[in-house]
């Protein structure tokens, strides 16, 4: 009898203690040949080893939940509790960071990381909280290079295509600068607009020009280095303050280790990706990169006015 009210006892504490693991959900826009979703299986497993199992996590990728926006506005809700966006992709509920948007402000990668960590970061970090949204760590997706249906050996060349954009105002910006027309389209319905000509061009690091297969409809790659891309890893604020401290510790060291697998793949793919390219007939261009930047000019003036004279050199003095 006492034997078998052990072994009940036991079977119900095991059955409690599945019952408390917690689920956290993660949703991203990216695919699963992404380097990003290499990270969140790292993230998910690295979660998983250190808290024993009661915490475990549901990956969402490819837009399973909708687009960034989407994706943000469930995890204000509480309705998801992580999501991957460009860091200054949030620049439509944070304005100021149009600024670290703004093509060719930040260099590398290293340098963006010093600005987020820095002085001027810890001000952006205190509105995303006020937006909901807790950042806990930043990986690299890659720098933005342009491609497109016609070989680009210089600005010029770029005047009059429609250019697929993200609906954010600085890569919009980008676009109108070199003299493309914006086109602003869906993340998931990118490939069917370069393939039906919808647009002419597009622009993306190279791991999501591979991963999305965009190389395969468009004629060439122009070496534009205009934008540092990275996914800001977020966390709904509710969710956060649901945690533990050790709970919250534990999501940290998990974020950085799937930041540490995203980091490697992202650049290891660069180094090799433009002889992939070449070898699918694309053409590989590297125009001359002053008449870009002279071109931006424009925009960092209507920033500083609507941010504050000195704004864009309050960044540049961090990195």
């Amino acid at each position: 009898m006492l034997k078998t009210l052990l072994a009940a006892t036991a079977i119900l504490a095991m059955v409690a203690g599945a019952a408390e693991a917690r689920e956290i959900t993660f949703g991203s826009q990216e695919n699963e040949n992404s380097n990003v979703y290499k990270g969140m299986e790292a993230f998910k497993e690295k979660l998983e080893t250190l808290s024993g199992g009661d915490m475990t996590v549901k990956l969402f990728p490819a837009s399973q939940l909708g687009d960034f926006k989407a994706m943000v506005a469930m995890l204000q809700a509480g309705e998801l509790d992580m999501t991957t966006t460009g860091y200054p992709d949030m620049s439509y509920v944070i304005p100021e960071l149009s600024l670290i948007g703004a093509p060719y402000v930040v260099p590398d990668f290293p340098a963006l990381e010093k600005v987020v960590a820095g002085p001027w970061g810890q001000k952006m970090e205190a509105k995303f909280e006020e937006q909901g949204v807790k950042i806990v760590d930043l990986w690299y997706l890659g720098t933005r290079q342009t491609t497109a249906n016609k070989t680009i050996n210089s600005i010029e060349d770029l005047k009059g295509l429609r250019m697929r954009t993200p609906n954010v105002p600085f890569l919009i910006a980008y676009a109108d600068a070199v003299g493309a027309t914006p086109a602003p389209v869906a993340f998931a319905e990118v490939y069917l607009a370069l393939q039906t000509n919808q647009v002419d061009a597009e622009e993306n690091p190279l791991p999501t020009i591979e991963a999305m297969k965009f190389y395969e409809v468009q004629k060439a790659i122009a070496i534009t280095n205009h934008f540092i891309a990275s996914q800001a890893i977020q966390v709904s604020l509710k969710t956060w303050e649901s945690l533990s401290e050790e709970e919250q510790n534990w999501l940290v060291e998990a974020a950085k280790a799937g930041g540490e697998v995203t980091d490697a793949a992202n650049f290891a793919a660069e180094e090799a990706l433009l002889t992939k390219f070449e070898e699918a007939g694309l053409t590989i261009t590297r125009p001359d990169l002053e008449p870009f930047r002279t071109a931006m000019q424009g925009y960092y003036d209507e920033l500083e006015e609507k941010f504050g004279k000195g704004s864009i050199a309050e960044i540049t003095a961090s990195e």
